[in-house]
């Protein structure tokens, strides 16, 4: 193969991913403040707040995945930015059923909002 053959096929290439690296999401810095709650509640049950820690903690210890319900309705799913992924609950199992304020990297995708938590603290610590 030729050199100016062999660059019309890598250089498309060589540009291609560079353009998808950088459309690559790094995330947007944010704070957000909400209760977290088993994800089934957020979601079926159409709480604004949890029934109770203790019925959040035990959802959460059954499997379902814990989530921030913001006040204006946003539900942001704690996700973690390694490879291999790892599930958040035992992050967030401490604040299950409270307010909470938590800042990190936000994502959006498709109409859904996921959170790399960086700090998160209940609301009641804060003062």
């Amino acid at each position: 193969m030729s050199f100016p053959k062999a660059m019309r096929i890598v250089l498309p290439c060589l540009l291609a991913l560079v353009v998808f690296a950088a459309a690559a999401d790094a995330g947007k810095p944010v704070t957000v403040k909400g209760f977290v709650l088993d994800s089934a509640c957020a979601f079926t049950k159409g709480l604004k707040k949890p029934i109770s820690g203790e019925c959040a903690t035990a959802c959460a210890k059954a499997g379902s995945p814990l989530v921030i319900l913001t006040d204006n309705g946003t539900i942001y799913w704690p996700i973690a930015d390694t490879t291999p992924s790892a599930g958040q609950n035992e992050n967030l199992m401490p604040f299950a059923g409270q307010r909470v304020t938590a800042s990190g990297k936000a994502f959006e995708r498709g109409g859904s909002s996921a959170l790399v938590i960086d700090k998160i603290a209940a609301e009641s610590d804060q003062k």
